[in-house]
């Protein structure tokens, strides 16, 4: 997804959503309405099971599925950032991308692909070598200073993400003293910094489940739309989280109703993207707030 090189509004699209356009490979993404990202994991130990893909069979029937399902985005992820997750080599997390990427790019060489790092020289490979379109960094620069040069020169769209923390310890003590304004001076500090470096397409994510506690992930999800003071188009990566299965009292494969529920939420308040493991469900319940919000 792009947004406009100079953050241009245009008329209001869906109701309450500022629509913005983002720029890949010279194309403009209108985001007038929310799109859908589909999770394709090259993981062995992603938190849900069912979303870790490795062989080249699994990877080419997820990546068929999620666009078949009506997602405009493939997230390319090969780096588990699930809490204690191992901190695998950065020779390991380019290998499994490069694998998946040629996949891809052999079977949509149009596809538009989203790749999950943190780290500045697996982002540069994936984008100069492999065609990649957008970086997605759960870190928001903080785990590699070169990040926000380095995609200052690709000139890709980069999903700039809130986290307390690193994922081996965001999850032990995470603590706010006002958690909206800390999360949004955060991110607007880091704006800032891309700005100067020329970054014209930044999307904010943030980061549900990233150093924060079940009270705080709904505390963020009930103030969303503030988020929309920066004017940039908004994230939101929900899916079957903990968020869902702990408050439940379920497993990750039983909180797809529960990912729905905060998926429309999101929606309400302004997403403009949603990151998901199940496609389907998310594409109808875009359709359904779509159509709602049509309505006088």
């Amino acid at each position: 997804m792009y947004f406009c090189a100079n953050n241009r509004k245009t008329e209001m699209g869906m109701k309450g959503l500022i629509p913005y356009t983002i720029q890949i490979k010279g194309r403009l993404l209108d985001l007038s309405e929310p799109h859908v990202m589909g999770i394709l994991n090259i993981t062995p130990d992603s938190f849900y099971a069912e979303s870790r893909k490795q062989t080249e069979h699994e990877i080419t029937e997820r990546v068929e599925q999620i666009l078949r399902e009506g997602a405009s985005i493939i997230d390319v992820g090969a780096y588990s950032s699930r809490p204690n997750a191992e901190n695998i080599p950065v020779e390991e997390e380019r290998r499994r991308l490069e694998y998946a990427l040629c996949i891809i790019r052999r079977l949509h060489p149009e596809a538009t692909v989203s790749v999950d790092t943190f780290r500045a020289d697996v982002a540069a490979c994936c984008v100069e070598e492999y065609g990649a379109d957008i970086i997605n960094d759960i870190s928001g620069g903080e785990m590699d200073d070169r990040m926000f040069d380095t995609v200052a020169r690709l000139n890709v769209p980069y999903i700039l993400m809130h986290m307390q923390g690193t994922p081996q310890t965001m999850q032990q003590h995470p603590h706010y003293d006002y958690l909206l304004k800390e999360v949004i001076v955060y991110l607007a500090e880091r704006v800032n910094r891309l700005r100067e470096r020329g970054v014209k397409d930044i999307i904010l994510d943030p980061g549900f489940g990233f150093g924060k506690t079940l009270e705080h992930n709904y505390e963020l999800l009930n103030h969303l739309e503030e988020l929309r003071l920066l004017e940039l188009p908004i994230l939101v990566g929900v899916s079957r989280k903990s968020m869902v299965y702990k408050l439940l009292d379920c497993l990750p494969q039983e909180a797809l109703n529960g990912t729905t529920v905060l998926h429309t939420l999101a929606l309400l308040k302004g997403a403009s993207i949603l990151r998901v493991h199940d496609v389907a469900p998310c594409v109808e319940a875009v359709r359904i707030v779509k159509k709602m919000l049509e309505q006088p």
